[in-house]
């Protein structure tokens, strides 16, 4: 894909070079490195994905949100300590203002932890909550997901060795990845103001690879103070860091504000952000980058109210606790109450 003929602001990396040779490959690695310092953004080609799981994923995703409201709801998120299953519209929120949009939320599989005295992010370790109506759902979602982890294993591998460490230091520190995949709907708004599709955030984690309805704009990235449009590309995922990232790399790297915007009624959007990041106990310890590149390292950004924690589950229970304060109320009110 010529990166010449696409109108777009953001950069477009091709995954596909590093299987091109040592020469293709340090290029690739070299503008990986440059894009998530200079912009925490860029678009991904030649993942492997075919056209074809690609209309799979989004055909299942209308049948989910086609499905009849009484189906949804039996699989509501209030249902879930973990935060997984459905939220209806207006069920999240983002910077305390509600997002307008449905969706599902899917983590990794697992049993629920009844350890006693494991660390309050334990509780959300769980099963997920699948649709008995679409159970063609499970399975896109996890060939989807196979995939995808793939993917974002092979960037994490590009990363190290471009910031100087070995091939293979975020496996070593990573653990069992934690992962999220939220299947999302943004329904059209008609009033006369952009409606918040999702509010301006950064992303708590590491890693996020995006994959956005063709045709369907609405994505915005902050740039030098100013928002721009970040359309889909045929073919390509949206990929943006996290504040871990950021955090490991003394702030070399950088997450980017974005948000999304409501289409206008009577259209909608789906959109499908997958998540990947490290095990819930699991630290990133900071990054020995080179002498040169830590002459650019502008140190993490720290928002007073919204702290960076080292830990990876820390941010992941302050992130969902925020976003879902019905959940919240419901299943873990002693957290809240020791928050303040």
């Amino acid at each position: 894909m010529s990166h010449a003929r696409l109108d777009v602001n953001l950069p477009v990396l091709d995954l596909s070079q590093l299987d091109a040779g040592p020469q293709a490959a340090a290029a690739f690695r070299d503008d990986l490195r440059r894009a998530t310092h200079e912009v925490g953004f860029f678009y991904l080609t030649g993942t492997g994905v075919t056209p074809e799981l690609e209309a799979r994923l989004h055909r299942t995703a209308r049948a989910f949100f086609d499905l009849p409201e009484n189906d949804k709801l039996a699989i509501e998120n209030v249902k879930s300590p973990h935060f997984r299953g459905y939220t209806r519209i207006g069920g999240e929120r983002t910077q305390g203002k509600v997002d307008w949009r449905e969706q599902i939320d899917i983590g990794p599989e697992r049993p629920v932890v009844t350890d006693a005295g494991a660390p309050d992010f334990a509780r959300l370790t769980g099963p997920n909550l699948w649709p008995e109506a679409l159970p063609e759902l499970r399975e896109v979602v996890d060939e989807w997901q196979d995939h995808l982890a793939g993917v974002a294993r092979t960037l994490l591998r590009a990363w190290a060795l471009a910031l100087g460490a070995a091939e293979s230091y975020f496996d070593e520190h990573f653990g069992e990845p934690s992962t999220l995949l939220k299947i999302v709907r943004y329904p059209g708004s008609a009033d006369p103001e952009p409606q918040q599709g999702v509010g301006a955030h950064k992303d708590s984690g590491v890693l996020t690879l995006l994959w956005v309805e063709p045709g369907k704009g609405g994505l915005q990235v902050q740039r030098d103070g100013e928002w721009v449009d970040a359309p889909p590309v045929p073919g390509a995922f949206v990929v943006n860091i996290g504040e871990m990232l950021e955090y490991a790399t003394g702030g070399y790297l950088i997450a980017t504000n974005h948000r999304v915007v409501s289409p206008r009624y009577p259209d909608d959007r789906i959109s499908v952000p997958y998540f990947f990041n490290p095990a819930l106990d699991s630290r990133l310890p900071l990054i020995d980058l080179p002498a040169e590149l830590a002459a650019q390292a502008r140190g993490v950004t720290q928002d007073p109210t919204n702290p960076i924690h080292a830990r990876y589950g820390e941010n992941a229970l302050k992130s969902r606790l925020r976003a879902h304060p019905d959940v919240a109320e419901i299943w873990h009110a002693d957290l809240l109450a020791g928050r303040g």
